[in-house]
Parts: C-alpha cells; sequence; structure tokens
C-alpha cells in the first residue's frame, strides 16, 4: 500500500478491531472460539489493535498515523479506521 500512495497523500483503511477490552469481554461471555472462527463466513484471519497497526504502518514508512471507531462504543467497536500519511 505504501507504494501506492503519492508523497503527502493518505492512506486509509478499515479492519476489524480488537483491543484489550474487547477481548476481555468476549472471553468473559465465552465467544472467543465462535468469533475467531476462520471457516465461517465472515471468520477473520487476522486480528489487529491500535498499537499492532500503528507499528505496521510505521514500519511501512508512513506517519501521522490516526484511528476511529466504528460501530458500538470505541472500547468494544467492530471496526477500527487507521489514516496514516505518507511523507513528502
Amino acid at each position: 500500500m505504501y507504494d501506492l500512495v503519492k508523497p503527502g497523500g493518505v492512506a486509509v483503511m478499515s479492519t476489524p478491531y480488537h483491543g484489550y477490552l474487547k477481548n476481555l469481554a468476549l472471553a468473559t461471555m465465552g465467544k472467543m472460539d465462535d468469533h475467531f472462527m476462520p471457516l465461517k463466513d465472515h471468520g477473520h484471519i487476522k486480528f489487529w489493535s491500535k498499537d499492532t497497526l500503528s507499528m505496521l504502518l510505521l514500519d511501512a514508512g508512513f506517519d501521522n498515523v490516526r484511528f476511529r471507531y466504528v460501530g458500538r462504543i470505541p472500547v468494544l467497536a467492530k471496526s477500527m479506521i487507521a489514516v496514516a500519511q505518507k511523507p513528502l
């Protein structure tokens, strides 16, 4: 993705959100196996927290990484939107 963005341009992506409190809530309700099942429709393969996705984007060369959360309250969000800028 870094190679596709022009210098000074912005990359925007959406990914399922998985932070500590959301994972704790899933575990407490006994929903971890069902939620992480890759064999069912809409099953997930990779899960990202704000920290891990920030690390990936910064390591790729992006800077000014920002996040917004979508669906439910932020700590239990369904998705997060990452916005990162490619330096000039």
